[in-house]
């Protein structure tokens, strides 16, 4: 048992020096604990702040603001204007990006999946211009997109100039909403095709490979981590945003100016760390079961279920009693026709007294309006 012990301890170490990681046994309790210049820990489902440290202080946050590239271009994808296996012939201008890249040759095709895999894992410039400029027709109109979304996630703290985060004038964004952006990203299931590759080649149309490898050490050496963006610049120093899950529990966890790399991927999972340890996801939304039943007014049935629309849960501390409240509004009848997607209501979540969010009532069916014969039917009935 001794044996297995110091073995244990000098797995550990080696671990964490050879990847720049400590073992998942260090928490951060309080912002004090961190000491880049700003960092958040967030809910991903209600985006609650766990943890934060000059949260919204405007920053240079390097390559993080690849995130934002990631994002229109997985939602390209997802309204049907852009497909995966599309081939986007190369620039000069994104072949000669430099920094960090995948080395693209100009003038040649490359598919989108390829170029999206490159950004995604290897935090390729080159590709992201490439992608920019196939999706807008330039950097420049593709940007004013990026700023476009920004406004429309409630990043307040960001000014986009670039799709790769090279250093620029009037660049800047936050801790908090590169943690708002990294929640939208984690949404979709096609990110993480590719967020917890660890190592692959790209195969470029010459037959020249380059190797990607993940520049997110924590989907390998932390568990439940599953995505995020590294970005590393001297004017931001060393910035991580990650997101990593645990059961039905997400986080989110943002550093900042960091001094190194080594501290960035430290303070991230002390984050993460004190965020699993310390709360608890509670459901305090179901969509599965039906809030109530109402009547119908002028319809062909006289009651109908009602449910919400969307499901919500929210983190509480374990071992607290947690101050959600929530409440319904709703009308004593149902007047038909509505439609089964139709609003009849809202149920109100809140806390400490202060709504949170609000979340549509549907009925759990279409109810029809009640016919000339129909009401003959009724009127018989009760005769």
């Amino acid at each position: 048992m001794k044996r297995f012990f110091v073995f244990s301890i000098i797995s550990a170490i080696i671990l964490s020096t050879c990847c720049g990681i400590m073992p998942n046994v260090v928490y951060a309790t309080a912002a004090e604990d961190i000491t880049s210049k700003s960092a958040i820990l967030m809910d991903y489902g209600s985006k609650e702040v766990l943890v934060e440290k000059n949260s919204h202080d405007k920053v240079p946050v390097a390559s993080m603001v690849k995130m934002m590239t990631i994002l229109l271009t997985v939602e390209e994808i997802e309204a049907g204007n852009l497909n995966l296996s599309d081939m986007l012939t190369t620039s000069e201008n994104a072949a000669g990006m430099g920094g960090s890249q995948v080395f693209i040759d100009p003038y040649v095709e490359y598919s989108v999946e390829d170029m999206l895999k490159s950004v995604i894992v290897a935090s390729a410039n080159d590709a992201s211009v490439a992608l920019a400029e196939h999706i807008s027709g330039s950097e420049e109109a593709f940007v004013k997109n990026m700023n476009k979304r920004a406004k429309e996630l409630g990043m307040e703290d960001t000014n986009y100039v670039n799709c790769t985060g090279l250093p620029a004038p009037e660049q800047f964004s936050s801790a908090y909403d590169s943690a708002i952006l990294l929640c939208e990203v984690a949404g979709h299931e096609i990110y993480h095709n590719y967020s917890t590759i660890w190592m692959q080649d790209l195969v470029h149309p010459s037959g020249r490979k380059t190797g990607l490898v993940n520049t997110n050490r924590l989907v390998r050496y932390y568990e439940g981590c599953d995505g995020g963006k590294t970005g590393s610049t001297n004017e931001a120093g060393c910035c991580l945003a990650a997101t990593a899950k645990r059961g039905d529990m997400r986080l989110i966890s943002v550093i900042v100016g960091a001094k190194d790399s080594k501290t960035r991927f430290n303070e991230c999972s002390s984050l993460f760390n004190y965020g699993f340890a310390n709360y608890e996801n509670v459901d305090l939304v179901s969509t599965e079961n039906a809030l109530t039943t109402l009547g119908v007014s002028k319809g062909r049935v006289n009651s109908t279920e009602v449910f919400a629309a969307e499901k919500y849960s929210a983190l509480v501390k374990k071992g607290e009693e947690n101050d959600y409240e929530v409440t319904y509004q709703l009308p004593s009848a149902v007047k038909a026709p509505v439609k089964a997607a139709d609003c009849v209501g809202k149920v109100l979540v809140s806390k400490s007294g202060v709504v949170v969010k609000e979340i549509d009532v549907v009925t759990g069916q279409d109810l029809k309006a009640m016919t000339y014969l129909d009401a003959l039917k009724k009127i018989g009935e009760k005769w």
